[in-house]
């Protein structure tokens, strides 16, 4: 049966009503009405098939959480009425040294994404979550703990585990200088959790009117990135930098920050090469690395780690027919720091 989605027809053309058939639920099938899904930068690419790669129509969307209405008769672990989350993955090959290691992300045979990836159930591409059921595999499929608000849930499950996953493979925690670049729906997710893992949290921002917020939302001290005087004062001192920034910019002047052996790890993909100089590596052994987003096992323990500690994302609450004009809020840096699609809108 068809049912209600957003969809991109083009590169210049807005988003808008779509109806899309979801499969009926596999043996190993979850069926999820969605109930909020978040607004990632990624959307807005790949609805302006800004990298290249768009197939169109195009239902962006990967940042899902909703209740359970079907499951197949081999899932054990969901239920009816259980709240469940879909993140960015909603296949592998499951056999690869990375499947195997619970790094799905970077399936040697190719992940198949929330959207806009190869459905080999169904053929054609696959359908994200401005839509009003989703369908995945059970393995594919996470569990929303108890007492998280399922709203600003959701974000975490893109920008949430893109932050959690670095700071945790780094070890940011006790004794560690972490520096975060950037104040948006990730950096401020990066805040949260270096200052959650107990390590000495800097922010890093351009713009003076974030200060208050990044003090509000936990680090210790609050960088203005184009004060060169507050720059050198941090001289050689980090031990881990993580970069959010989307847009072209100096990447040696966040080098210079590492002490021996420290790491600039990017998160962020502006859309030009950045160039590095060599030497700033090679004379104190500093690196340059690259996170993309998390494997499924990590992502739950993301998820179990809000849970416990309470900490989710600060979110603006948007309908369905407004995403077009959040969209053009997203590259004013106009939201603070996600917005979050109420999907009854769309059902209504």
């Amino acid at each position: 049966m068809p049912i209600k989605s957003f969809a991109a027809s083009s590169a210049t053309t807005p988003l808008g009503p779509f109806a899309i058939d979801r499969r009926e639920p596999r043996p190993t099938d979850v069926e999820i009405d969605i109930l909020y899904c978040g607004v990632c930068h990624s959307d807005l690419h790949f609805a302006r098939d800004e990298w290249g790669m768009t197939t169109y129509p195009v239902v962006p969307g990967h940042e899902i959480v909703g209740r359970v209405t079907r499951v197949g008769a081999e899932v054990s672990r969901f239920a009816p009425g259980d709240l469940a989350a879909v993140g960015c993955l909603v296949d592998s090959c499951r056999t690869c040294a990375s499947c195997r290691d619970g790094l799905e992300q970077f399936c040697e045979t190719g992940a198949v994404f929330t959207y806009n990836g190869e459905d080999v159930h169904s053929g054609g591409v696959t359908y994200g979550g401005f839509s009003e059921r989703i369908v995945v595999d059970d393995a594919f499929t996470l569990r929303v703990p108890d007492g998280l608000d399922p709203a600003r849930a959701a974000p975490l499950l893109c920008a949430g585990i893109t932050m959690y996953s670095p700071l945790r493979r780094w070890e940011a925690g006790p004794g560690k200088k972490v520096g975060i670049v950037g104040l948006g729906g990730l950096g401020h997710m990066g805040v949260k959790f270096a200052r959650g893992f107990d390590a000495e949290t800097v922010l890093f921002t351009t713009s003076e009117s974030k200060v208050a917020d990044g003090v509000k939302l936990g680090a210790d001290t609050v960088v203005l990135s184009r004060d060169e005087d507050q720059m050198k004062g941090h001289t050689g001192s980090f031990d881990l930098i993580v970069d959010t920034v989307s847009a072209d910019h100096d990447l040696n002047a966040y080098l210079s920050l590492l002490r021996r052996d420290g790491t600039l790890v990017l998160v962020g993909a502006p859309p030009n090469p950045q160039p590095i100089g060599v030497f700033g590596l090679l004379m104190p052994r500093r690196h340059v690395a690259g996170s993309l987003i998390g494997g499924l096992p990590e992502t739950q323990e993301m998820l179990d780690y809000c849970g416990k500690h309470d900490i989710a994302c600060d979110i603006e609450m948007i309908r369905m027919d407004q995403i077009n004009e959040a969209f053009e809020r997203m590259l004013r840096s106009d939201v603070k720091y996600r917005f979050v699609v109420d999907m009854a809108s769309l059902k209504s």
